[in-house]
């Protein structure tokens, strides 16, 4: 049996609440060394203060070019290569529209973080695994990258492109012994969601749950730790996959 710990280096981008946040500390537990990879940099820092010397805090904006080109640099400069990347930074639509409703600004503002972060984290990522030998990729997308909802039209096309995004590097990038895989989380107890539902009627909150088969809503360590397998040498043949960790929202 192959384990899943045996420290790595990597970076998570959005690294500093929710799925990200539970990501680093899953990681950081099974030895692995981690640069969280934030846009507010002061959450970032009061995690690695509570994590240790195993996590650099690093400022980054995943719609820069540079920025992404910079927290890769920095993950080599700090820890000396990049074994793994999590790219987990995201934005949900603020208002449910329809699709002709949805202004331009706000389909390019979640496009930008959504996709074209992801797409620019993945390819400073991968071209600094192509020099060192290989290593592993997982983007966080969402349910919403295999199947849709209404009023979200912007966040679906968004997540899907992750995963249309995930299958060509994965096909790209095999020659370099680099994995990419994308992650479908159902709907997660994070910070985000329950700020969502506060302010909702109780069966606001039942109606989420009762979307999955499996009658509840997950937890971040939940996404967590399957992200800690698909970086690991436990996934070591698993390339261009789309796991869905959704209490079986898409099966039905």
């Amino acid at each position: 049996m192959v384990s899943l710990d045996g420290q790595l280096i990597g970076v998570v981008t959005g690294g500093a609440s929710g799925i990200g946040e539970a990501c680093v500390r899953r990681l950081a537990e099974l030895g692995h060394s981690i640069v969280i990879a934030d846009y507010t940099l002061e959450h970032a820092q009061q995690l690695a203060d509570e994590l240790g010397d195993c996590v650099l805090a690093v400022q980054a904006d995943v719609t820069s070019e540079q920025d992404c080109l910079r927290m890769v640099q920095r993950t080599v400069e700090h820890f000396g290569r990049l074994d793994f990347a999590v790219n987990n930074a995201g934005t949900g639509n603020r208002d449910s529209s329809l699709i002709g409703d949805i202004g331009l600004e706000e389909w390019r503002r979640i496009m930008a973080v959504n996709l074209d972060g992801v797409f620019l984290s993945v390819s400073a990522e991968a071209k600094q695994m192509k020099k060192s030998g290989g290593g592993s990729i997982v983007n966080i997308s969402s349910v919403m990258g295999v199947v849709a909802t209404r009023g979200a039209g912007a966040y679906v096309a968004s997540k899907h492109g992750v995963v249309g995004l995930t299958k060509a590097a994965a096909l790209d990038y095999a020659p370099a012994k680099i994995r990419v895989n994308a992650i479908g989380p159902g709907y997660v107890e994070t910070p985000m969601l329950v700020g969502r539902l506060a302010d909702q009627p109780a069966e606001v909150r039942h109606e989420v749950e009762g979307r999955h088969p499996i009658g509840r809503i997950a937890k971040s360590d939940e996404i967590a730790d399957a992200v800690a397998y698909m970086v690991s040498p436990a996934a070591s043949f698993i390339t261009g996959a789309y796991l869905p960790v959704d209490g079986g929202y898409t099966a039905k």
